[in-house]
């Protein structure tokens, strides 16, 4: 152990091969960035259907489970942060929060690489992050300002990253499910060797559009993992009310399917690799992701009127994904409790940060509202009410 202790951490020392963390670590005493690995069993056993279940015995090391630490708290804040932004005008619109569920997208991203696509609902932020959005962009987009990640025009519900294949944020609920499917369409027409994560909640489990796609991926065997996020309410609809057969995993009946731990990060982690391999030999397979939101299901939603506090007290104090994380960082001493508090402060500094720089950034120009209409903004007019003055012409 002795061997795997550093007076002091750089940047790119902390780095991960597979992923970059969101936050450079602390400069520390006693931090470990150990890359020997450990083997860690997960929470409960994985439930399959028509496929037999990965092992329950992840490996991981000191350095990707600090990073994990890091990660799930820089999301965690940055959400309570904006429903702070929201409550004070910031930020209008939708806001879909994901405090609750930071394991799924931290653990997803621990087991594949940028080259793989993501594509989701509107509860985005995290995701965006996870696949290195930067902080100050996801602030800016939330408050509609022009260095946002979609320039301001998309939101809370329409994050954006390109470059490292984000392809978003989606409103219509399952609408991203049929155009995940086509990007593995795309993936295996070109022989990539790569894979789609096609992310979509339990209220959207019931749409037809999504076993259409399901159907259709399955007849051509496409390299796409549909990932339900199960937060159990679909809006205030508990899942029992909503769905005959809750066992979102099984839903797909030709397609193989398992339920995983959402709240654990190594669980999901272990399952995104396993069916990452499993897509690229046999076509899709679904992820049934067990996890919980704390906030509501957008801020407009106080979240308490069709569920007890109790039932969310009872959720953090026992699967709270943050702190499963810290408990096996203190159990292997790979840090002291001082240090992740420290650590987590260096975040509130950086969210806050972040904030202040978005706040700088101006409003889009009012000729933004025209562009990336077409796929050729040219010679595109805009008039005004009156049909007489024209406003904008596009080149």
């Amino acid at each position: 152990m002795a061997g795997a202790i550093l007076r002091r951490l750089t940047p790119t020392a902390a780095t991960s091969p597979r992923v970059a963390p969101l936050l450079p670590l602390l400069v520390a005493r006693g931090v470990s960035d150990s890359t020997d690995a450990i083997t860690v069993e997960t929470s409960v056993p994985f439930k399959s259907h028509i496929v037999d279940a990965p092992s329950r015995e992840a490996t991981t090391t000191a350095r990707e489970l600090l990073s994990f630490f890091r990660d799930m708290s820089l999301m965690r804040r940055a959400e309570i942060a904006a429903d702070s932004l929201y409550k004070a005008k910031l930020i209008r619109g939708f806001c879909h929060l994901y405090d609750g569920q930071e394991a799924v997208a931290v653990g997803m991203e621990a087991a594949i690489t940028r080259a793989d696509a993501i594509i989701t609902a509107y509860r985005d932020h995290c995701a965006y992050l996870a696949r290195g959005g930067d902080l100050v962009a996801a602030f800016a987009e939330l408050m509609g300002r022009r260095d946002g990640c979609s320039r301001g025009k998309g939101g809370s519900m329409h994050f954006y990253k390109r470059d490292a294949n984000f392809f978003g944020g989606h409103g219509i609920v399952g609408a991203q499910v049929p155009l995940g499917c086509g990007i593995a369409f795309a993936q295996r027409y070109r022989k990539e060797g790569t894979v789609t994560f096609d992310l979509y909640g339990d209220g959207a489990a019931n749409q037809g559009q999504l076993f259409e796609a399901l159907n259709m991926a399955a007849l051509w065997k496409l390299p796409v993992v549909l990932v339900c996020e199960n937060n159990h309410y679909g809006m205030g609809t508990a899942e029992w009310r909503a769905s005959k057969s809750p066992a979102y995993y099984k839903r797909g009946d030709y397609v193989p399917g398992l339920k995983v731990d959402g709240m654990d990060v190594l669980a999901v982690k272990q399952a995104c690799k396993f069916a990452k391999e499993h897509v690229l030999e046999n076509g899709p397979i679904i992820l049934e992701m067990d996890t919980y939101r704390y906030h509501g299901h957008s801020m407009s939603d106080p979240g308490s009127t069709y569920r007890t506090r109790n039932e969310i007290a009872g959720i953090r104090q026992e699967r709270d994904p943050i702190e499963r994380v810290r408990k096996l960082i203190l159990a292997h001493e790979f840090a002291t409790a001082q240090e992740l508090k420290d650590m987590e402060k260096e975040i509130r500094k950086q969210v806050d940060a972040a904030i202040a720089k978005a706040k700088e950034s101006p409003m889009p120009d009012p000729s933004e509202l025209f562009t990336n209409v077409y796929v050729n903004d040219c010679g595109l007019e805009s008039f005004g009410v009156d049909r007489k003055v024209v406003r904008t012409v596009l080149p």
